[in-house]
Order: structure tokens, then C-alpha cells, then sequence
């Protein structure tokens, strides 16, 4: 080693000091180890080797495991390839986690593996995160960490992260008095503690990724568990976590976790799935139900069932103990969210229907659509709102009905004016659908929507009906939510806009409740239209489900009240419901009577489609009572007018009368004819409760022209279409045709479905 600075490399002799002369040299040995370069030395020289290394401290943070657990088998898979180190593995359909991942031990260079779990409030993130924690302590040797950042609850105040990281750091038995007081010089010694060692760490209830990132290990060899409310995008982004969204448990789990804390009680599956439905399967929902038939065992699941459908969240609620209350928790989820994104999530849960779109939330919020898709994405993130296939939002129940009592904090008008809006937009959406689908119906008049609303503007007939097969429960909504409003001529109009859509896709049950609402609406209102066509339609509805006696009722209601006030275009249409109503009880002869006066009707007020309508109508009933030329000469007028006026439904109608006539004559290949060019129209217009009907006639030229396997195609669509809407009866008939037809090669005959 050379001198130190000042210094000869020899020494010499040492200087005296009054006491005996000791000479030093450097040695430095074959060995080296500790290397000392000394001047004067008085007395004897000693070298020491260092102390070994005290062993590290090995931290056991992690809370009991929870003691009642039951399901997430897919969730706990999912964990275990994401933590086990199997990247892009996708976990099931419709639960998937994205991002970067390393194996605990990795080689080095690559990130540390982080797995988020996301949910709302009470769905059992933590739970899933300690169960998952204890069935692997085997991987982490080295220790578990574990803090509730309190990023949602009842405190209110999150962990501040210094705080956690301090908390780390003592744990792994640094000294807490010579802790520095920066954040960055904290969770630099954090990271060189937990260096190259196997240690899980567990960040419970984070609110954001502020709280998370200086508390993430720097090594591949750590996993971190994180569980929050949010989606924590920034963690996902920068550091490569894996998200898993966490949703209420499968009915199967709901029941394993009701029998697993209330054993032997579960006698009845009835009671037992009422429970498990009225608690939406939240794991909360159903822990505090359990708890509430653990604490009364006297008292009957079926009435504490009873109890939760009537009183719905408020039996969720505990007025001391927060931790126990549905309400409370959810509440916990709101703190962060702006007062605009607070009133949007108190509108959503008393929006009409099952879910919602963008612009009919733009519609109920008032808000230009930027910033209603803002504070969607915003509710979504807060696991307040779930995103469904095309662009839809949706509230789990129990969610949207604290979404409901939140909005009772809102002044009346601003819900009021809400609910105006979002109703508007259905009804101004629906009746634009209704023109596309039906041009040639006599129109209503609508008052302008209320200010604010959006109707959605659609350009074609494909897209009417698409738009209102997905919105028909929406509507269906919007009309109770008017009548709950006295909202009397909303009301009928719903109903009216409603009519051909039904119609044509065989809802009904739906059309019904729609008439017998509207007509309780329609008797309201100073218009006579508004009950003539109100009690017309209901009676139509009526007959559609066979219920000949009311259905006649209402309709001579109608006719009475057209009458009366001299309306021919009313009357017209109420003698064209009249002739089917008696032909389906058998009085063909009335019908056709009913039929020529429509007829007579609709000449007289010039409407020339619907003559079209009539000539047909009068052609069914003549083929029905044997008067074939009669038949066949009205329907091929009937079809000239249809065309000639554009009017395809009327058009396929007239075909499959002329099929009739032609099957009834003996002419089977031309009345084929007829039937597959009126199905061919049915189907372009979706109308398939016509469709079951011609592929039903169809059948009989088929079979009679000794086609049986056609004859049996087109009896099974036709019977598995009436089913699906509900015409039973109808579908029994069918049924037994295709019994008598036999079956087909190498089938056993059976055609129950």
C-alpha cells in the first residue's frame, strides 16, 4: 500500500516519547485481509475481524385468514397464474387480467410481479386477497407485509404513505428512531431491506397509486397484492399490474357461502335461493343476512326473506357498527368523486330501465355527452358501474338502490327535470322507430321534448328495430315512470309507439300491460282519440291472447266512442281489429261482415293502403266460408294496391292469403309459392310472430304435395317460434301436425322440444 501523503515509504527509526522505542512496518501477508497503514503505535497492536451479519428479521404482517370462504375458484386460478408467473393467460370469459408479469425469483431485470383486485365495495377483495396470501406462504420464505391504506373507510383519511412505509421498515427491524423523514430516502431503504428476498407484500383498501408506488419492492423476487376500489390505472400503465375485477359471486357460491355459515338451517331451496337473489350474491349482502339468521334463530328464513324484499337496503343497514352496513360501505366509494359525478350516480339509479346508454344518460344528466361519458368512465373506475357489450352501463341492484336514496338529497325539480329528459328521449326515439317500422299508420303528435333532451336519430327500418329490441325494456320503464309521474298523454303515447314493434316480435304479455296502463291514462285526458285508440288497442291486445270476451268489451268501447264522435277513420280501424277477434272464435261469417264495413270505411276517408288492408281481410274470410273466387279476386286486388303504395307488411299479408286460397283449391306449388315470398318479406321486416305463423301454413301444401321433410322443417321453426312467444296453443297444434306427419328417417318420432 503506498504512504500516506507527507510520508517517506521507510519510516525508519520511530520518535521517542518517553517510553520505549517500537518500531512498526506494514506487512501485508499472502492473505490479505484487514489492512492497516499505522505511524506511531504505542503498545501492543490488535486486528479484528469484522462481525458476522445479524440474520434478517422475517415479518408475519398478514391479518388472520377470513374464517367462512367460499367460491372464486376462478378468481384464486387467476391469482396463481399471474403471481405464479404465467403471463397473457387469460382467465375466463369476461375475467381477464392485462399486463407484465415476472415470476417470484425471476431473473433479474425484470419487474416485480403486481396483481390488483379490483371491486366495489364490500364484494370481497380482501378476503380473496388473504385467502389466496395464506395458501401460499410457502413461496415467500422471507416474510409478509401487509397495511390497510384505508383508501375507503369509515375514517375517511387514507394511509399516508410514509406512514406504511415506516411501518415496513420497522417490521423488517430497522430502528424507528433513525428513520429519515423524506418519503424518497424511506422508501429507498424499503427497497434495499426487501432486496433479492422472497416477501409478499399486501397493500389492502389503496385509494390511489400515489399510496402504492413507494411501497413497491424494486426486486422480481417480491409479489405485491394489491385491492381497491379503483382501477389504479397508473399502476397498470407504469408497472405492468395485473388487473382483476371482482363481481358477485355465482349463484352456486352464494349458496356454498350461506350453507357454510348458517349449516344445517338451509332446509328449504326455495327460501334459500330468495335469499341468495334478494342479496343480488353480494358476499356483504349475504354475510350480514347470514349474521342477521344467526343472531335470530327463532325467527324463519322465510320471513327474514319476506323482510329483505320489503324493506330491500335498509335491512342491510347497522346503525352503530359501520363495517357492517351495506349503505355505509357503498357511501365510502362516493368521497372522492366530484359533486357533478356524485349527482350523476344519484340519476343513474332512478333511471328507467335495466341499464343505460350514452346518450339516453346524456339525456337524463342534462350534461353534453363529453362530459356524461366522463363521469361514467369516472363510476366505472370508482367500481360504482359496470360497462356492458355495446356501450351500455349497468348497476349491480343493491348499488343502484343506494344510488336511489343518494338521489333523494337532490332538490325535486333537478330529479323531476331528470326523469322528464331521459322519458322524453325514449318516447321521442321510439316514435321515430314506430314511423320507420309502420308509415302507413295514422301519426300522433307529440309535444316537443323537455329542454336539455337528446332523441337519438335513426336513419333506416334495420335500425329502428334494433334499436328497439334493445331499448323495449327501457320503454316498458319509461311508461311506469310517466305513470308514476302523471304523465297521462306520455303514457298512451308509449304505448301507441310501442304497438307494431310488439306486433311483429310477439310480446304479448308486454302489449297488454301497455293498453291496460294506457287506457287508465287515456280516461285522464280531455282527448277522445286518445281513449278510442287506447281501448281499441287493449282490446286488440286482449284478443291476441285469446281472451275473447274482454277483447270484444273494449273494442265495442271503441267503436261506441267512434261513433259518438264521428271519427270514420276510428271506426274503420276498430271494425279491422273486430273481423280476426270473431274469426278466432269461430263467426266467420261476422268476421267478414266487420271486414266489408273497414272496407266501406277506409274508401270513405281516402286511405288507400289501408283499403289494401281491408280488400285482404275481406279475401281471408271469403277463402274461410268457401268463396274461393270472391277470395282470390279481392286478395289479387289487395296486392296490386300494396304494391303500388309500397307497403311490404301489407304485401307479405296478401301473399299468405293467396297461399290459403291457392292450398284451398288444390293448387299446393303455387300456394308454396305465395307462402315463401311472404315469409321472405316477414323476415326482412323481423316479424316473427307472422313468420311462425305462414311457416305453419306452409306446411300443409308441403305435405300435401309429398314433401314431409320440407313440411317437417318448416313445423319445427314454426313450433319453436311460437314458443318462444308464448302461444301455447298455437305451438300444442303444431306440435301434434308434426306428429301426424311421422318422423323423419332414423328419428324416434319426438317432437316435444
Amino acid at each position: 500500500m503506498p504512504a500516506a501523503p507527507g510520508q517517506p515509504d521507510d519510516p525508519g527509526p520511530a520518535v521517542r516519547d518517553g517510553g520505549p522505542q517500537v518500531e512498526v512496518r506494514n506487512a501485508v501477508s499472502g492473505d490479505a485481509g484487514s489492512v492497516v497503514q499505522v505511524g506511531v503505535v504505542h503498545g501492543d497492536v490488535h486486528l479484528h475481524a469484522p462481525s458476522p451479519p445479524s440474520a434478517p428479521v422475517v415479518p408475519r404482517q398478514l391479518p388472520a385468514a377470513p374464517g367462512v370462504f367460499a367460491g372464486r375458484v376462478v378468481e384464486l386460478a387467476a391469482l396463481d397464474r399471474v403471481l405464479g408467473g404465467d403471463s397473457d393467460v387469460p382467465v375466463a370469459a369476461g375475467r381477464s387480467v392485462a399486463g407484465k408479469s415476472a415470476a417470484a425469483g425471476g431473473p433479474a431485470g425484470r419487474s416485480v410481479v403486481i396483481s390488483a383486485i379490483g371491486g366495489a365495495g364490500g364484494i370481497g377483495k380482501t378476503c380473496l386477497a388473504l385467502t389466496w396470501a395464506h395458501r401460499n406462504l410457502d413461496r415467500f420464505p422471507d416474510g409478509q407485509l401487509f397495511v390497510d391504506l384505508h383508501g375507503f373507510s369509515p375514517t375517511g383519511q387514507p394511509t399516508d404513505p410514509a406512514d406504511a412505509v415506516r411501518g415496513f421498515l420497522t417490521a423488517l427491524g430497522a430502528d424507528p428512531d433513525g428513520l429519515p423523514a423524506d418519503l424518497d430516502a424511506l422508501a429507498g431503504s424499503y427497497r434495499g431491506l426487501v432486496a433479492g428476498r422472497r416477501v409478499l407484500v399486501v397493500l389492502d383498501n389503496a385509494a390511489t397509486a400515489d399510496q402504492v408506488v413507494p411501497l413497491l419492492p424494486g426486486t422480481p423476487t417480491c409479489t405485491v397484492l394489491v385491492t381497491g376500489r379503483t382501477t389504479l390505472p397508473s399502476l397498470i400503465d407504469r408497472y405492468g399490474a395485473r388487473h382483476l375485477h371482482l363481481d358477485v359471486l355465482t349463484p352456486a357460491e352464494a349458496r356454498t357461502l350461506l350453507a357454510a355459515r348458517l349449516g344445517g338451517r338451509l332446509t328449504d331451496d326455495t327460501v334459500t335461493d330468495d335469499l341468495v337473489e334478494l342479496c343480488g350474491r353480494h358476499p356483504l349482502a349475504l354475510a350480514i343476512t347470514a349474521r342477521h339468521a344467526a343472531t335470530h334463530p327463532r325467527v324463519p328464513l322465510a320471513e327474514l326473506a319476506a323482510e329483505l324484499r320489503d324493506l330491500g337496503l335498509e335491512a342491510l343497514d347497522h346503525d352503530t357498527d359501520p363495517a357492517a352496513s351495506l349503505p355505509a360501505v357503498l357511501s365510502w366509494s362516493l368521497r372522492r368523486l366530484t359533486d357533478e359525478q356524485r349527482r350523476v350516480f344519484a340519476l343513474l339509479g332512478t333511471a328507467p330501465g335495466p341499464d343505460i346508454d350514452l346518450p339516453a344518460a346524456t339525456s337524463l344528466t342534462g350534461l353534453p355527452p363529453a362530459r356524461t361519458r366522463k363521469a361514467l368512465h369516472t363510476l366505472e373506475d370508482a367500481s360504482l358501474l359496470d360497462r356492458r357489450p355495446h356501450g351500455r352501463y349497468a348497476m349491480h341492484d343493491l348499488v343502484r338502490a343506494y344510488a336511489a336514496t343518494t338521489a333523494h338529497d337532490l332538490p325535486e325539480p333537478v330529479r323531476r327535470a331528470a326523469l322528464d329528459r331521459v322519458v322524453d328521449h325514449y318516447l321521442h326515439t321510439s316514435h321515430t322507430a314506430e314511423h320507420l317500422l309502420q308509415p302507413h299508420r295514422p301519426p300522433i303528435r307529440l309535444a316537443p321534448p323537455a329542454p336539455g333532451t337528446d332523441p337519438e336519430p335513426l336513419p333506416d327500418h334495420a335500425a329502428a328495430l334494433t334499436w328497439l329490441d334493445t331499448h323495449h325494456p327501457h320503454l316498458l320503464a319509461a311508461q311506469r315512470t310517466a305513470a308514476a309521474h302523471h304523465r297521462h298523454q306520455t303514457v298512451w303515447h308509449l304505448a301507441w309507439t310501442l304497438y307494431t314493434f310488439q306486433r311483429r316480435r310477439g310480446h304479448r304479455h308486454d302489449a297488454l300491460a301497455v293498453w291496460r296502463t294506457a287506457v287508465e291514462a287515456a280516461e285522464r285526458l280531455p282527448d277522445p282519440v286518445a281513449r278510442i285508440r287506447s281501448h281499441r288497442l287493449l282490446g286488440d291486445a286482449h284478443a291476441d291472447l285469446g281472451q275473447h270476451e274482454r277483447a270484444i268489451g273494449h273494442l265495442h268501447r271503441a267503436l261506441e266512442l267512434a261513433e259518438h264522435h264521428h271519427d270514420p277513420l276510428e271506426q274503420a280501424l276498430t271494425h279491422h281489429i273486430l273481423a280476426p277477434v270473431w274469426g278466432r272464435s269461430g263467426d266467420d261469417r261476422r268476421a267478414l261482415e266487420h271486414s266489408r264495413r273497414a272496407l266501406e270505411c277506409y274508401r270513405a276517408v281516402g286511405r288507400p293502403a289501408w283499403v289494401a288492408s281491408a280488400l285482404n281481410l275481406v279475401g281471408w274470410y271469403a277463402a274461410r266460408l268457401g268463396d274461393h273466387d270472391t277470395a282470390r279476386d279481392h286478395c289479387r286486388a289487395a296486392l296490386a294496391l300494396h304494391r303500388r303504395h309500397r307497403y311490404p307488411e301489407g304485401e307479405a299479408a296478401t301473399l299468405d292469403s293467396l297461399g290459403y286460397v291457392e292450398h284451398l283449391t288444390g293448387h299446393h306449388r303455387r300456394a308454396v309459392d305465395h307462402y315463401r315470398r311472404a315469409l321472405a318479406l316477414y323476415r326482412t321486416l323481423g316479424n316473427a310472430a307472422e313468420t311462425a305463423t305462414t311457416l305453419d301454413n306452409l306446411g300443409h301444401p308441403l305435405a300435401a304435395l309429398g314433401r314431409p321433410d320440407r313440411a317437417r322443417a318448416a313445423w319445427r321453426e314454426a313450433l319453436e317460434l311460437l314458443r318462444q312467444q308464448g302461444r301455447d296453443a298455437e305451438a300444442e297444434r303444431v306440435r301434434r301436425q308434426l306428429d301426424d306427419l311421422g318422423p323423419a328417417p332414423g328419428e324416434d318420432g319426438r317432437d316435444d322440444g
